[in-house]
């Protein structure tokens, strides 16, 4: 909470990951404490879902509108909205961001079935390419791009492992 509250005062961007499914449900009262400090909320569906069902939304509410929903949530820090970013395997990497009225759908990047060895870090690994994307000041869909180029990486190496150094960004998204 302290490094939350500090990012406010400071307008530093503050990042958050739902981390898995029992996050939300198990933690919730700890999630909704450090939510309104975020600007950033990264989750996959079924952490999407959970954080939902634990915050009062119908069971069957979409992703793109438990995307908004979360990124409607109060924030302390008013000088930039809040941004989530829902990604689901193989269907649309999902972002809303607070202030628009319809989240964006982004189609992920394809990969051939019988190049995935783990899926381990994938979601780590997505966060981190979006980051960078943030860091450079490229736009939402370059942001997702990186992320997802990224996590495709990840899906090729056992583990959370770092990729091999002959791929580069650009070369095959």
């Amino acid at each position: 909470m302290a490094l939350a509250k500090h990012a406010a005062e400071k307008n530093k961007p503050f990042c958050l990951g739902l981390s898995a499914g029992f996050i939300p449900q198990f933690f919730k009262q700890q999630l909704a404490e450090v939510l309104p400090y975020t600007d950033y909320v990264f989750g996959n569906e079924n952490e999407a879902k959970t954080w939902a069902e634990n915050n009062g939304l119908d069971a069957n509410t979409s992703i793109p509108d438990i995307a908004k929903a979360l990124s409607k949530v109060d924030k302390v820090n008013k000088q930039r909205p809040r941004i989530v970013i829902i990604t689901q395997g193989t269907d649309p990497t999902i972002v809303a961001v607070s202030g628009k009225d319809k989240a964006q759908e982004f189609s992920v990047l394809p990969i051939e079935s019988k190049l995935i060895v783990d899926t381990t870090g994938a979601g780590d690994a997505f966060a981190a390419g979006f980051l960078a994307g943030i860091v450079s000041d490229d736009s939402t869909e370059e942001c997702v791009k990186k992320g997802q180029w990224l996590a495709k990486l990840s899906l090729q190496e056992l583990g959370p492992s770092y990729p091999s150094p002959k791929k580069t960004y650009g070369k095959d998204n």
